[in-house]
């Protein structure tokens, strides 16, 4: 489909990025179950009253996770169309995407405890005195 250039080019594209986006949440657990995860991350920095820097690592981390997860997702559905489930490359293809959401994960937590740590360590200290 050809659109013209301009902003309703730009609102089309945007139309098309959000119905992936809305398809992606009502048809994968995964991708709600991280964006679940992402509401009360954000809420838990506002709550902990975050600076400035700790919110941008914040938002910039959950959305690492929640990318890496719709490509993800978005390569599965392509691998599938492309080739039959247990193709041996598919599997390996899929494998590789599902590790970058592993990666995105695993580099998001390390950034929750280096940013969550000390402020929730001095809440559980001051209530233990």
């Amino acid at each position: 489909m050809k659109y013209d250039e301009g902003f309703r080019g730009f609102r089309a594209s945007c139309g098309h990025a959000c119905r992936g986006i809305v398809f992606a949440f009502r048809s994968q657990r995964n991708v709600r179950v991280h964006f679940l995860v992402a509401v009360i991350v954000l809420a838990a920095a506002a709550a902990l009253r975050f600076g400035r820097v700790e919110m941008i690592l914040t938002v910039l981390t959950v959305t690492m996770v929640i990318l890496a997860e719709l490509l993800n997702t978005a390569l599965e559905f392509a691998m599938n169309i492309v080739e039959a489930r247990d193709h041996p490359v598919v599997k390996t293809a899929k494998d590789i995407a599902a590790g970058g959401v592993l990666l995105a994960v695993g580099g998001s937590v390390a950034v929750g405890l280096l940013l969550f740590g000390p402020p929730l360590w001095g809440l559980l200290r001051s209530f233990c005195r």
